[in-house]
């Protein structure tokens, strides 16, 4: 029965598509509140803010909604391609580990207080905490790959415990994988393999979650310094991190990382001024993404999506290639060091089985994408149509 449940599972991960997101896959629903549970900030100085600058700061920039058993969460307005948390940025090494500087003058808040969470209605949304750290993902690592995943509301930050492992399994799609010397490169959305590679890349990863507090600091240490430095083939030095005065994009100067990261206390409370339900939010969002297109050429819109599926292409055809060329090499050593004829005949036969089921999930990843590929350019030209009828 066990073993028939499990095979179901895999049937079932295995068969949904890459465009769909199903983040918490409980199988007991979401894991228990942990007794005597709190976040807390370690900086001896305060700003005198709540959590109420959030709701101001960012209503401008997209939408508060309630959301149960979140509370008030916020979906920001952006129109970028394959946008996903933690994606339009770089990463950059500091005293508090790797800490992320996202290209958006809004980034300083929600990349580094709360936490991100999908909703297949909604889409990604932002849950505020008060607790600034220096990003809350969790990491996956391999010879070839980097990747790194928001970790979701659910996992609690536990003073003296920190973030050493998760709960549960995220799903596949959750992640974000370029390959390693990708990795510390400015314009890194540029690199991020197309999410149908995901499932793959998983096999060829390991996890690792290290958020912990040292001398009354949180730290992400998920991947070792050298192991980036090694993959990535660059020199990466340490940035020491200062406080900026003002909200906005974070500044990386020589050996220093300006950041806004203000004390923020928890006020019950407060509430966002104007508060929008599910359905209005799903509209709204709507709304938005046809004034955005309303304000760029029909020509321009196209264009920007065919760079974009151009470049996942070329970056999954890569990726790909340097896999089968690894399990080639892996195959033509052991048949070298293999003692027998005999030997040599099996290994040669083991890898050729291997190769050949690499190639075919390959072909299946290409089918995806060029799926998804066909569904976006479907939506530019219902877009398009709608525009030369309102016209």
């Amino acid at each position: 029965m066990k073993k028939n449940i499990i095979i179901l599972l895999f049937s079932l991960l295995v068969a949904v598509s890459c465009v769909v997101y199903i983040p918490y896959p409980y199988d007991e629903g979401p894991p228990p509140e942990e007794e005597g549970y709190y976040e807390e900030d370690y900086r001896d100085y305060s700003s005198g803010l709540d959590v109420s600058y959030f709701y101001e700061y960012l209503s401008p920039r997209g939408i508060w909604v309630s959301h149960s058993p979140y509370g008030y969460v916020w979906i920001p307005q952006i129109d970028r391609y394959g946008w996903r948390p933690y994606t339009y940025g770089r990463w950059v090494w500091t005293d508090f580990g790797w800490t992320w500087i996202s290209q958006f003058k809004w980034g300083w808040a929600p990349f580094h207080y709360g936490r991100w969470g999908w909703d297949e209605y909604l889409g990604w949304f932002w849950v505020p905490n008060n607790v600034w750290g220096p990003a809350w993902v969790t990491w996956r690592k391999g010879s070839h790959y980097i990747g790194w995943a928001p970790i979701p509301p659910e996992v609690r930050f536990v003073r003296g415990v920190g973030i050493r492992s998760l709960p549960f399994s995220l799903h596949g799609s959750y992640w974000v994988f370029v390959e390693g010397r990708n990795f510390y490169d400015a314009r890194l959305y540029r690199y991020v393999l197309p999410r149908e590679r995901n499932l793959i890349i998983i096999n060829y990863t390991i996890v690792k979650t290290n958020i912990v507090v040292r001398d009354n600091k949180i730290i992400n240490s998920g991947i070792d310094i050298d192991h980036i430095r090694r993959v990535s083939r660059q020199k990466i030095s340490k940035h020491e991190l200062h406080d900026a005065s003002r909200p906005g994009q974070s500044k990386v100067r020589i050996g220093k990382l300006e950041v806004y990261r203000p004390t923020v206390k928890i006020n019950e409370a407060a509430k966002p001024e104007r508060v929008v339900t599910k359905t209005e939010a799903k509209a709204a969002i709507s709304k938005s993404r046809l004034r955005k297109f309303d304000n760029e050429s029909s020509y321009g819109e196209e264009a920007r999506v065919k760079e974009s599926q151009v470049r996942e292409v070329r970056l999954l055809e890569r990726s790909q290639k340097v896999e089968e060329n690894e399990l080639k090499r892996k195959s033509e050593e052991n048949i070298e060091n293999a003692k027998s004829i005999a030997e040599k005949k099996k290994v040669e036969k083991e890898y050729k089985g291997k190769i050949e089921k690499l190639k075919k999930q390959h072909l299946v990843e290409k089918s995806q994408i060029k799926k998804r590929h066909k569904k976006e350019e479907e939506q530019v030209k219902k877009k398009i149509i709608k525009k030369k009828k309102d016209n």
